[in-house]
């Protein structure tokens, strides 16, 4: 990433500047802004079809909005205010959603009653119909489908007795590609993978490998086997060694080191544990927002840095704790500071509109998080109300009273793990913002600002962005040029709202 004349100015000057002190030079381009490739990274091995992170928060990113977001390119961070034994299944939910292969398939015993998996099936939320039939002596000896349970009409039946023994079945190591020229030639929709002892080591849906083999899942983001990818937040200490256990299980794509501030020694002691542990596994470590903070990190073997203190929508960390560096500013200084390394930086917060992506990419950023771009959508976690004639929906910082209150993870994550109920310094709010919809809506505005402002600077890549892209610093002045101005505006656009200004 070579320098940038207003950022570089600034850092040797001690200036620091955001979204709002600076817009992006255009330049001569030779391609369309539809034809622009927007994909890159969240860490080092998992890649992202369109640069867009959801929030690690508790009204943002819980199962719904992580499959949806993958499914447009994305990826979403489960947040860790659930239990341990609720974040795993949260991934599970994720990873369960679209299969090419599933590894180990969620099976139902012939002993078992209609009742029995009906009633499980609705605790554990699956979404799916399809099982798997064991006997008692732990090999396949059937199938169920959705058509078995609705032509059912008495829900103590026992499973034996609903379910199809005509199986198409075949070996374990069948590939996708055969595994759909077997599942069309024997019309089967279920093609479970057995070994020679008959019990069942992997299966295919129809529907997902068709999916994939007619390209329909083109843009969803997936992972080698054909999932949708999920990353997923711990802490620090034992009880984050115990979440990636039981993460790892559910096949979660990457860990995120989620801490308020990322540079500490207990959060060095826990990626290099994990690492240890889990050589394999990519860990995305945060927040910092200083150079020397990023790379501490980058040496201790952090797969992705997340930059970003202090400049969300709901956090008051600068005002309560006087720190924290303005977001373009340390996204340029810690992609500085890490060149060479190839570990991708995710800009997390401060954003506000679609044009503010590429200038956290052009500052040095591969991916960037959202918290309050994507808390209004039908997908996030957050309760619906109606104020003032519109409406809202609940959104609040991990620092906010409430959260702490609730969650020793939100008191861990701000280091008040030991604080009383009476003795907590909340870091964040809690409000609401505005019903944006649904999230393939929302996306669609973000990603087609993101392209617009490639085609506007002449690159063609989020590679080439972060190379080439350059600022100019602007006015207060300029800024409110920016915007619309001398005018009433009568009526919203799907990408600006003015009284959000």
């Amino acid at each position: 990433m070579r320098s940038k004349n207003v950022l570089e100015r600034a850092r040797d000057e001690g200036l620091a500047l955001t979204y709002d002190d600076v817009r992006l030079r255009t330049g001569f381009a030779e391609v369309m802004p539809e034809d622009v490739d927007i994909g890159s990274n969240f860490s080092r091995n998992v890649g992202l079809k369109i640069p867009i992170v959801g929030a690690a928060m508790d009204t943002v990113t819980e199962y719904r909005l992580a499959i949806e977001l993958a499914k447009l390119g994305g990826m979403g961070v489960i947040h860790r205010s659930l239990s341990p034994s609720e974040q795993a299944s949260n991934v599970s939910k994720v990873k369960h959603h679209l299969n090419g292969l599933i590894e180990k398939p969620i099976y139902i015993l012939e002993s078992e009653t209609v009742s029995e998996v009906l009633s499980r099936r609705e605790s554990k939320g699956y979404s799916f119909h399809s099982y798997p039939v064991l006997g008692s002596e732990g090999n396949l000896v059937g199938i169920v489908t959705r058509n078995d349970f609705e032509f059912c009409d008495n829900d103590s039946s026992s499973i034996g007795d609903i379910m199809s023994t005509e199986l198409v079945t075949s070996p374990e190591n069948t590939s996708l590609s055969m595994a759909y020229d077997i599942m069309r030639m024997g019309k089967k929709k279920i093609l479970p993978l057995v070994n020679g002892g008959g019990e069942i080591v992997g299966m295919y849906v129809y529907s997902d490998v068709k999916r994939i083999k007619t390209r329909s899942a083109e843009k969803y983001n997936l992972d080698e086997g054909g999932q949708l990818q999920v990353a997923a937040a711990v802490g620090v200490g034992e009880e984050a060694i115990e979440r990636v256990e039981l993460l790892t299980e559910k096949k979660v794509d990457v860990i995120v080191i989620d801490t308020a501030h990322g540079d500490t020694k207990s959060v060095v002691d826990t990626l290099l544990e994990i690492k240890r542990n889990y050589s394999n596994l990519d860990v995305v470590v945060g927040n910092v927002s200083v150079g020397e903070s990023a790379k501490r990190l980058a040496d201790a073997g952090a797969d992705g840095i997340k930059v970003g203190q202090g400049p969300g929508t709901i956090c008051t960390t600068r005002m309560i704790a006087g720190i924290g560096r303005p977001q373009v500013s340390a996204i340029y200084d810690c992609a500085k500071s890490l060149e060479g390394y190839e570990i991708p930086i995710c800009a997390d917060g401060g954003l506000r509109y679609s044009g503010d992506i590429p200038i956290a990419i052009a500052a040095g950023a591969h991916s960037v998080m959202m918290g309050s771009m994507l808390a209004g959508t039908d997908e996030a976690p957050g309760e619906m109300v109606f104020f003032q004639g519109r409406q809202w929906k609940r959104y609040r910082g991990m620092g906010s009273l409430s959260a702490m209150e609730e969650s020793s993870a939100s008191r861990e994550r701000y280091s008040q793990e030991g604080n009383g109920k009476n003795q907590m310094i909340p870091e964040g709010i809690e409000g609401l913002v505005s019903y944006k919809g649904r999230l393939e809506d929302v996306v669609f505005q973000y990603v087609g600002g993101l392209k617009r402002g490639m085609g506007y600077v002449g690159t063609n890549s989020i590679k080439e962005l972060r190379e080439k892209g350059d600022f100019d610093r602007i006015t207060t002045a300029g800024f409110s040029e920016s915007h619309p101005h001398d005018i009433k505006i009568t009526g919203d656009s799907p990408n600006y709202r003015g009284e959000e200004r």
